[in-house]
C-alpha cells in the first residue's frame, strides 16, 4: 500500500489549535515515512506554504513564511514528492466531472490514480469511498469513528 497526502494532513502537523488532530496528522506522517508508503504531491507542498503563512482571523499565520519555506524543503527532503504532467492534468479533468470534485481535489485525485497509490490521506474526500482505484482514508479521524 501507498498513500497520497493531502494539504490538510501536512498543515494540521503544525497547527496547534486542534491537538488532536496535530497529533494523529503526526503520527500518521511518522508512521507512513518509517514504513515508505507516503507521497507527497508537489501541489501539497505549494498549498502548505500558502495555507501556513495566511493570516488566520485569530491572528497572525501559523508560520513565518521563512519558517514556512523551512517546512517545505524538508518535506521535499524527507518524503518522495510527485510531479504533473499532461496525463495527470487530462485524469483530473475527468474526474472532476466523474466524482464532482472541486479542481484541486480532482488534481489530487489524479495525482494517486495515475500513479497507482493505493489510498488519499484527506479530510477532505468520504472516508472509505473509493473513488477509481483509490480508496479515500482520513488518518484525523478518531478511532471508532469511520
Amino acid at each position: 500500500m501507498t498513500a497520497l497526502v493531502d494539504t490538510n494532513i501536512l498543515v494540521y502537523r503544525i497547527d496547534p489549535r486542534s491537538p488532536d488532530k496535530q497529533r494523529r496528522a503526526t503520527a500518521a506522517l511518522r508512521g507512513g515515512l518509517a514504513d515508505g508508503i507516503v507521497r507527497v504531491p508537489h501541489q501539497a507542498i505549494i498549498e502548505f506554504v500558502a495555507a501556513v503563512t495566511r493570516p488566520r482571523r485569530s491572528g497572525g499565520p501559523l508560520l513565518s513564511v521563512s519558517d514556512a519555506l523551512y517546512e517545505a524543503e524538508e518535506m521535499v527532503t524527507q518524503f518522495p514528492v510527485i510531479y504533473p504532467n499532461e496525463a495527470v492534468v487530462r485524469l483530473a479533468l475527468r474526474g472532476a466531472a466523474a466524482y464532482r470534485l472541486s479542481w484541486f481535489d480532482a488534481h489530487l485525485w489524479a495525482y494517486a490514480e495515475h500513479f497507482g497509490l493505493s489510498e488519499l490521506w484527506s479530510e477532505d474526500f468520504q472516508h472509505g469511498r473509493m473513488y477509481g482505484t483509490v480508496r479515500a482514508v482520513n488518518p484525523l479521524l478518531e478511532p471508532g469513528n469511520s
